[in-house]
């Protein structure tokens, strides 16, 4: 396995035992969180280790992530970029809503870190039963 699906299968372990410390902690001291799709009130980027850790920290009392339902993973070229298609099964804590959350994030990794994560999720979600953001999610970076 190389080293690139090393440190995504470590971050899909994490997240699904709801260890964000660990999750931050992949991240370079500079590495980067990108959300292009972010809605307005949300981050677009995050710069730096402890950014991540600023932004996850509380996200189990609003998302309960529960299973990877579905998964594709790409090698690129380019053995540090890896593309990942993957599907959350998860609960929004405020409601007890079951959620179904889909991802497109494209991840470069080196020296066993993340250097850059671009995470492609859908913001229409915050539609659909995260009701989080008005409950105290991050809308206010």
């Amino acid at each position: 396995m190389d080293e690139r699906v090393r440190v995504y299968e470590r971050m899909k372990k994490l997240l699904l035992a709801h260890d964000m410390r660990g999750f931050a902690d992949l991240w370079a001291e500079d590495g980067t969180m990108e959300f292009p799709f972010a809605p307005p009130g949300w981050p677009r980027r995050l710069e730096g280790r402890a950014a991540v850790w600023d932004y996850v920290r509380d996200y189990t009392d609003h998302i309960d992530l529960r299973a990877v339902a579905q998964e594709t993973v790409h090698r690129t070229a380019d053995p540090g970029v890896l593309i990942v298609e993957f599907t959350m099964e998860a609960v929004a804590v405020p409601t007890g809503r079951p959620l179904r959350i889909d991802y497109v994030a494209v991840i470069t990794v080196a020296g066993g870190e993340i250097v850059s994560y671009r995470d492609y999720w859908n913001p229409l979600l915050l539609n659909d039963g995260m009701s989080f953001a008005a409950e105290g999610g991050r809308t206010d970076a």
